[in-house]
Order: structure tokens, then C-alpha cells, then sequence
């Protein structure tokens, strides 16, 4: 899903909300997560996962053309875990997929 199909989908659900009070919304809950990121800060969403700032170490890479070593310097990189709720939604929604299709087979 894009950003843009998700703020048509929730302006679908909330018709007494304007389209762009949806875009306003959306565009700022994405920008304090990332302001809070660049922060050095985790967002934790309850039900739905945390984000967080990982430190990747500096290392020795390759050039994939010339084979050549590159060095590589340390960077920060976002880091999502997903929460047990969603998990255990996921995974419920494949068992009966699962299942659905062991039925079909008998």
C-alpha cells in the first residue's frame, strides 16, 4: 500500500473528514516518527511495533564491477519490530488460509 492509497482508503472510512485533512494527518504522523528517529528517540505503536535506530558498523565492502575494497563508514539505519498483536494476526490469517486450502485439497 502507498501512502497515497492509504489516505484514499481512510478518507473512504471518515467521509466527514476532508481528503486533505486526511493528506495533513497522515503526513504529520510520519513526520513526527521520523523526527523522533532522527532524534536519536523509539516510537512504539502498541498492537502495531516500534521503530527504532540501529548503528551499523563500519566495514570493508566490495565494488561489485570492479571487485575493487571499499570502505564503508558507520551509519544509522530505521529498524522496525513488529508487536505481538499484529504478529498474532498475521499469523492467524495465514493459518486459515492454510487450512482453507488443505480442505479444498480432501
Amino acid at each position: 500500500m502507498t501512502k497515497s492509497e492509504l489516505i484514499a482508503r481512510l478518507a473512504a472510512r471518515n467521509p466527514h473528514l476532508y481528503q486533505r485533512d486526511v493528506e495533513r494527518i497522515v503526513g504529520t504522523v510520519f513526520n513526527e516518527i521520523s523526527k523522533a528517529l532522527a532524534a536519536g528517540d523509539r516510537v512504539e505503536l502498541r498492537g502495531f511495533g516500534a521503530f527504532s535506530v540501529k548503528t551499523r558498523e563500519p566495514r570493508t565492502g566490495r565494488n561489485p564491477r570492479t571487485g575493487a575494497q571499499v570502505a564503508v563508514a558507520s551509519k544509522r539505519v530505521p529498524y522496525f519490530k513488529t508487536g505481538k498483536d499484529l504478529r498474532d494476526r498475521l499469523n492467524k490469517e495465514a493459518q486459515r488460509a492454510a487450512l482453507a486450502a488443505a480442505a479444498q485439497r480432501k
